[in-house]
């Protein structure tokens, strides 16, 4: 151990200054060389370490993309099989070189010590005897000469454990920097030392005069749509993503979004369960502002359904039990039987312990949306988030989605991103954003009667209220006709 060595040098360099304090000298004459370059040493390990652990970040990486499910299709549907080979074998062959470089470093500093410190003793012994020669008689006699090249080959053994662990822990170090690099980063959303649990929440949602930029992104959580592109040429520069956003959504209500792409739509939804903090203005549930909220009791009042619906590697069951972990097989069953999904789910080969795969490949988008809602079935928030999907459903599937929709949204406040004809006419209420602002808010009717961006959109969207959405295989009317698009 460090310990111990310290221990056998620190007497045995006692017991050889007792024997003779010039061949003491001698021996450790090379020593602070040997200290210096041991740093040098371990200085170039750990900028090689540094790099080897980039490179094998940036190789899992690779890995993880072409080999998902996603990945796999994407490279087989546009030929690209060779060019993510020829990416993982750079990286792979970068990796090598770093790990090669890694073990050879120091190996000629260490040869040339473990060479000193063989011919030391004959070093010592040449030394001595020319003293003796030089003096006449036995200056230094032949028992204390054999003593000292023992305590002396005692010593070397601890020094050269000694200096090989210090090169060692700078490779370590260049590892343990990555791991608190990760460890260090801030919480950009944490409890505030004073947050409160909500109970018995009513789902009143209020957005006071809300300010909103992206920054930076919390660890995890992807950039919203509505996010400007960096350099974007707009000509009308925006400096927020929202910019006094004021919503009133009453306990209960359907709130439905509306506007163009990149309007603020998806931003709001974000807010509400507190992916972000918004920079000005405040978000309140109940009147408490969501930051004095501790955030697991949030999350327990908040359900959301978004477009892309994420699945786990795992079975129906344990997908379906991430909403509310203590639900019984009957409270489960009722979810899945309510998001219209509990027959198909039977259909599997085990039931409910099928496992879906990777982000639920195994099932269609409709099956992955109706497992979501039954989810959020299950978990039963007072708030419900809907990120509408209809251009990834066909128009099967929407109906069936739809009808599991239709119940999970009744009391309940919602606020929809809306895009179906059904939503935006059941609505209690809708805001119409546009460039980060709320330009109209009003019901449906309201909204046409005044002819402004609301009624465009709804000429273009719904074509004046002919079209209830359109999907990846036609159209659903609002009389509820399907015409399907020619394949």
């Amino acid at each position: 151990t460090v310990l111990s060595n310290v221990v056998t040098i620190i007497s045995t360099i006692i017991a050889m200054i007792l024997i003779s304090i010039p061949l003491t000298i001698l021996s450790l004459l090379l020593m602070p060389l040997f200290l210096w370059l041991t740093v040098k040493v371990g200085r170039a390990r750990r900028e090689v370490a540094t790099n080897t652990q980039r490179t094998l970040a940036d190789m899992t990486t690779i890995t993880e993309e072409t080999l998902s499910v996603s990945g796999i299709l994407l490279s087989k549907a546009f030929g690209r099989q060779q060019f993510e080979i020829g990416r993982f074998r750079g990286e792979n062959e970068r990796l090598t070189g770093f790990l090669l470089r890694q073990t050879m470093i120091g190996r000629s500093f260490f040869a040339l010590v473990g060479t000193f410190f063989s011919i030391t003793p004959a070093l010592v012994y040449l030394v001595a005897g020319w003293v003796n020669a030089d003096a006449g008689f036995d200056v230094i006699r032949s028992g204390m000469l054999v003593g000292f090249t023992t305590l002396q080959s005692r010593l070397f053994f601890p020094i050269g454990s000694m200096l090989q662990v210090s090169t060692e822990v700078q490779s370590s170090l260049a590892l343990f920097d990555r791991i608190f690099e990760y460890l260090d980063l801030p919480h950009e959303i944490q409890d505030a030392p004073d947050a409160v649990s909500i109970e018995h929440v009513t789902g009143h949602v209020r957005l006071r005069d809300v300010r909103f930029r992206y920054e930076e992104p919390p660890e995890g959580i992807p950039v919203s749509p509505d996010a400007p592109p960096p350099g974007d040429d707009d000509p009308i520069p925006r400096e927020w993503t929202l910019e006094g956003v004021d919503l009133d959504i009453r306990p209960g209500q359907l709130a439905a979004l509306v506007g163009p792409s990149g309007a603020g739509k998806t931003t709001v939804t974000y807010l509400v369960p507190r992916l972000y903090d918004v920079q000005e203005g405040a978000v309140e549930i109940d009147g408490l502002d969501i930051r004095k909220i501790k955030l697991e009791s949030l999350g327990e009042a908040i359900g959301v359904v978004t477009q892309e619906t994420y699945l786990f590697h795992d079975t129906v069951r344990r997908n379906l039990l991430y909403g509310k972990p203590d639900a019984t097989d009957e409270e489960m069953i009722a979810a899945a039987r309510a998001a219209n999904i509990h027959d198909r789910i039977t259909e599997l080969p085990e039931g409910y312990d099928t496992v879906v795969g990777e982000r639920g490949y195994k099932l269609s988008g409709g099956e992955k949306q109706r497992l979501a809602i039954a989810r959020v079935v299950l978990k039963d928030p007072k708030i419900l988030i809907l990120d509408e999907a209809t251009s990834s459903l066909d128009t099967t599937s929407e109906r069936l989605v739809q009808s599991a929709l239709e119940p999970l949204m009744m009391g309940r406040t919602t606020i929809a991103i809306a895009h179906r004809l059904s939503t935006i006419l059941s609505a209690d209420v809708i805001f119409v954003l546009d460039r980060g602002r709320i330009v109209e808010q009003g019901t449906h009717e309201d909204l046409l009667n005044r002819g402004g961006l609301y009624a465009r959109v709804y000429e273009q969207q719904f074509r004046g209220g002919q079209v209830q959405a359109e999907y990846e295989d036609g159209v659903i009317l609002a009389s509820g006709e399907v015409v399907r698009t020619a394949s």
